[in-house]
C-alpha cells in the first residue's frame, strides 16, 4: 500500500535548504520537502535524551522546515524531533542518521520535541501530517536527516577553511571538529557556527555510501534505556504541577450513551473531593489526589440514557458482517478475469475468516493533564498526533491554536491508541470547569471498556486451482469498519479504504486472475481505531492462512507451495528461505507439536516467520519458538529492529490466542487483565530474529512482527492438530469434550 518516495539531493536543496544564525547564537539548519509532500501517495491517503519542547518556528528567514539541526557555540547538537517514541527506538535511530553525516558522536546529540506544526514537521508518507504511526518514522527520516547532517558538515568545513585560508577539500570533519588533513590543525564545531550560518547553502552535497557508514547499520544501545530504568524518563502519567488536581472519570457504560442525571451528594462529602464535573457522556470527580477521586467516583449515583445501542451484541455485529458480505464491494484490485478463470479451474476452494474487536491495553493507562486559562491552554500528554491534539484543544477551548501548547512525552505504549484524541478532548472539557491544572486518569477498567477498538472483520476468500493445485483464480471480499473514513477521509477513493485492504490488495504472490473488493460495515456504535499492524495484521492472517489451506489441498509442503508462487518477488522468497532454514523446517517434531510459516510484504519490508507450537490434550496452545527473517532494507540500528520484532511477537501472541472484546447489551464485557488476557513473561517463547543484509532504502518495522505472526501460529496449530483456525482468537476452540 505504501509507495516508495524518492527525493534527489538536488530537489532536496532546491525545495528549501536555508541556513540562518539562531537568535541565541549558533547555527540553525532547516530543511523541507514540500514537493515530496505534494507528490507522495499517502499511506492512508530528559537528563533525559529528550530535553523538552522546542521553540516554535525560529525567526530570521528560516524557510518552513520539517526538521531542524541546531548547533550551539558549545558544539552541542540539538535535533528537533518530529516523531514520538513509544518504545520503537526512534530517539536513537533517527539521531544516528544525523550523527552519521554530521560526523559527531551520537552522545553529543540531544533532542527536543517538535512543536505541533504539519507544515514544518509533516510526514509525506502520512499525508503530510505530523503523525507517528504506520511504521514510517525511519522511512520518513532516512533521506532528509542524512542530507541535513551532510549539508551542515559541508558548511562547517567551509567555515573552517575560510578561517584558515585553505581549500575546503584539504579539510575533513571528525568527531565534532574540522581537521586540516595535512597539518592536523583542528577546530570544534561550536567555534564555527556563526561563520557557517552566513555561508550560502551548498549544492548537490554527496551522501556517504553504505560501505562508508561508521554508525548506521551498527548495533547501537538505545539512548533512553538507562533513564527508563532509573525513572528519569517522563511519560504523560508522570506530569506533576503546582496546585494540580486529579480527576477520576466514569464514562457511560454503553457506547453512545449519555448522562441522564447524577446524585453527587455522597461524593462531595468524601475528604479531598473538590469538584464533580458533568459532561455529555461522563462524570468526573476531581480531588486533591487520585484516591479522593476514586472514592468520590465510587460514591456517585448515576443514571444513564443508554440510547439505541442498548441491545448491541457481538452476535449482532457478526451477523451484520456476514449479511454485508452478500453486497457488492468496491474494487480494490482487479487483475485478469477471475470469473473466467474460476470457470476453467479444476477445483475451487472457499473459506470464511472472522476476526474480533481488540483492545490496545497500553501499559501506561490513558491520561492527560491540562491547564485551561482564559488566555491560553497547556496540555501535557503522550500523543502520536500533536497537531491533531492542538486542533482539538482549540475547538474545545475556543482559543486560537497559537495559544495552545502541547507538551509531548514518552508514550507508555501506543499501538495506535494514542493516535486518538478522545481522552484529550475529555480532559479539556473537565479542565474548563476546574480553576487549576487537572490530570485526568482512566482506570484500567475504563481504559479497556472505553477504548477505540481494532475492528472486527469478516473475509470471504476463494481460489480456483489448476490440476496441479496452483491458484489460477483468486477472489477476496473484505468486510469491516473503515477507520480512515473518520481519520483521513480524503484517502478514500472509489469506496476503498486503503487500510482495510492492506496486504490483501498487494500480494507478493504470482496470481494471474485476482478480484479483491471491500464492503464497509461498521460495528454499530462501537468506536474503531488503528491497532498495531493496522490493516496488515488482518490481511496477513487471512491471506497466509488461506495459502496454507491451498497447500494442504494440493498436498504440497507449505514452504514449497509458497516458493513456487514467489518467482517474481525475490526478496520475499529469500526471507522465506532464511526463516525456514533457521527454524529447521522439515525436521520432525513430537506428536502434538507443529510448525507454521507465513510471508508478508508490507510497510516497504519483507518478512517471513516460522512458529512452533504445542497443543496439549486439553486443546491449550503454547508457543515454544518463533523464528523471524527480516529484510527491511538498510537496518539503521539492528538492535532496535530485533527489539521491535520481539515486542511484536509478544503482542501478537496475545492477539492470536486470547485477544477478544465482546459486547453484550451495548457494553464491553471485559474490564481488566483478569479477563482480557495478556502474555506473561514466563510464557514468552524463544524468539530468533535474522536480519537480511541490504543496501535498499529502509522499510518500516514497528508493525511487522505482530502482523506476520498471526498466521504462523494458526498454521502451526493446523500442522499439530489437523484443525484449521479460521476464527480468532484461538481461545477454547481446540478444547475436547
Amino acid at each position: 500500500m505504501h509507495r516508495e518516495t524518492g527525493v534527489s539531493r538536488r530537489s532536496f536543496l532546491k525545495f528549501g535548504m536555508t541556513i540562518s544564525a539562531a537568535a541565541g547564537g549558533g547555527m540553525l539548519l532547516g530543511f523541507s520537502l514540500p514537493a515530496v509532500a505534494a507528490e507522495a501517495n499517502a499511506a492512508w491517503a530528559r537528563k533525559s535524551v529528550i530535553g523538552g519542547d522546542a521553540s516554535d518556528e525560529p525567526k530570521g528567514g528560516v524557510f518552513a522546515p520539517n526538521a531542524f539541526i541546531r548547533i550551539d557555540r558549545n558544539g552541542m547538537v540539538t535535533l528537533v524531533m518530529p516523531k514520538a517514541d513509544m518504545g520503537q527506538g526512534v530517539y536513537t535511530s533517527i539521531p544516528m542518521l544525523l550523527a552519521e553525516e554530521l560526523e559527531v558522536p551520537l552522545s553529543s546529540v540531544t533532542l527536543d520535541h517538535a512543536p505541533p506544526d504539519d507544515k514544518l514537521y509533516g510526514d509525506p508518507l502520512l499525508g503530510g501530517g505530523q503523525i507517528t504511526g504506520g511504521s514510517t518514522s525511519i522511512r520518513y527520516a532516512w533521506q532528509p536527516m542524512r542530507q541535513a547532517g551532510a549539508t551542515a558538515r559541508v558548511l562547517l568545513v567551509a567555515a573552517a577553511a575560510e578561517r584558515w585560508r585553505v581549500d575546503p577539500a584539504s579539510c575533513h570533519a571528525q568527531a565534532g571538529e574540522v581537521v586540516h588533513t595535512a597539518t592536523g590543525r583542528r577546530i570544534g564545531y561550536g567555534k564555527l557556527v556563526d561563520a557557517a550560518a552566513k555561508l550560502p547553502p551548498p549544492h548537490d552535497v554527496p551522501l556517504k555510501k553504505p560501505e562508508a557508514f561508521t554508525l548506521v547499520g551498527k548495533p547501537t544501545d538505545r539512548l533512553d534505556s538507562a533513564e527508563k530504568v532509573d525513572g528519569v524518563a517522563r511519560f504523560g502519567f508522570d506530569t506533576r504541577l503546582p496546585g494540580m488536581r486529579y480527576a477520576v472519570i466514569v464514562n457511560s457504560p454503553v457506547f453512545g450513551g449519555t448522562l441522564e442525571s447524577v446524585d453527587d451528594t455522597r461524593a462531595r462529602k468524601v475528604p479531598g473531593v473538590q469538584y464533580v464535573v458533568k459532561i455529555d457522556n461522563a462524570v468526573a470527580v476531581v480531588g486533591v489526589h487520585t484516591w479522593a477521586g476514586k472514592q468520590g467516583a465510587a460514591a456517585l449515583d448515576i443514571k444513564w440514557n443508554d440510547g439505541p445501542a442498548a441491545k448491541l451484541s457481538t452476535q449482532q455485529i457478526a451477523s451484520d458482517l456476514a449479511e454485508a458480505a452478500k453486497r457488492d464491494g468496491a474494487v480494490a484490485r482487479k487483475e485478469g478475469d477471475a470469473g473466467k478463470a474460476f470457470a476453467s479451474a479444476a477445483t475451487r476452494v472457499d473459506a470464511v475468516y472472522e476476526q474480533p474487536l481488540l483492545a490496545h491495553a497500553t501499559m501506561e493507562p490513558i491520561n492527560c493533564t491540562v491547564h485551561v486559562r482564559p488566555d491560553g491552554c497547556d496540555v501535557w500528554v503522550g500523543t502520536q498526533v500533536p497537531t491533531i491534539a492542538r486542533a482539538a484543544a482549540a475547538k474545545v477551548t475556543g482559543l486560537p491554536p497559537e495559544k495552545i501548547a502541547i507538551h509531548n512525552h514518552f508514550l507508555g505504549g501506543g499501538f495506535g491508541r494514542r493516535l486518538e484524541v478522545d481522552a484529550i478532548v475529555q480532559a479539556l472539557k473537565i479542565g474548563k470547569q476546574v480553576d487549576a491544572p487537572v490530570k485526568v486518569i482512566w482506570t484500567r477498567e475504563e481504559d479497556i471498556q472505553h477504548d477505540m477498538y481494532r475492528p472486527c472483520y469478516y473475509d470471504k476468500i476463494s481460489a480456483g486451482l489448476d490440476a496441479n493445485g496452483k491458484p489460477i483464480a483468486w477472489q477476496h471480499r473484505i468486510v469491516g469498519s473503515s477507520i480512515l473514513s473518520r481519520f483521513a477521509p480524503a484517502v478514500i477513493k472509489n469506496g476503498v479504504d486503503p487500510d482495510a485492504v492492506e496486504v490483501a490488495a498487494d500480494l507478493p504472490y504470482d496470481l494471474p486472475n485476482q478480484l479483491v473488493d471491500y464492503v464497509r460495515q461498521e460495528p454499530g456504535t462501537v468506536p474503531t481505531a488503528f491497532w498495531r499492524g493496522v490493516g496488515a495484521t488482518r490481511g496477513t492472517f487471512v491471506v497466509e492462512s488461506f495459502v496454507d489451506e491451498l497447500a494442504a489441498h494440493a498436498k504440497v509442503d507449505p514452504v514449497e507451495y509458497r516458493r513456487a508462487l514467489l518467482t517474481h518477488s525475490p526478496r520475499a522468497a529469500n526471507v522465506l528461505d532464511v526463516a525456514t532454514r533457521a527454524a529447521g523446517w522439515g525436521n520432525p517434531l513430537p506428536p502434538g507439536q507443529g510448525r507454521g510459516v507465513s510471508v508478508m510484504h508490507a510497510f516497504g519490508s519483507y518478512l517471513s516467520t516460522v512458529a512452533e507450537v504445542t497443543v496439549n490434550k486439553d486443546g491449550e496452545v503454547t508457543v515454544n519458538r518463533v523464528v523471524c527473517a527480516v529484510d527491511c532494507g538498510m537496518a539503521v540500528n539492528p538492535k532496535t529492529i530485533e527489539a521491535q520484532m520481539e515486542g511484536g511477537v509478544v503482542f501478537g501472541i496475545t492477539g492470536v490466542l486470547w485477544g477478544e472484546i465482546t459486547i453484550k447489551d451495548g457494553r464491553v464485557q471485559q474490564n481488566n487483565f483478569t479477563d482480557y488476557r495478556m502474555l506473561r513473561i514466563n510464557e514468552t517463547p524463544k524468539i530468533e530474529v535474522h536480519l537480511v543484509q541490504s543496501t535498499e532504502p529502509p522499510g518500516g518495522i514497528g508493525e511487522t512482527g505482530t502482523a506476520v505472526l498471526f498466521p504462523a501460529i494458526t498454521n502451526a496449530i493446523f500442522a499439530a492438530t489437523g484443525k484449521r483456525v479460521r476464527k480468532l482468537p484461538v481461545g477454547t476452540q481446540l478444547k475436547t469434550a
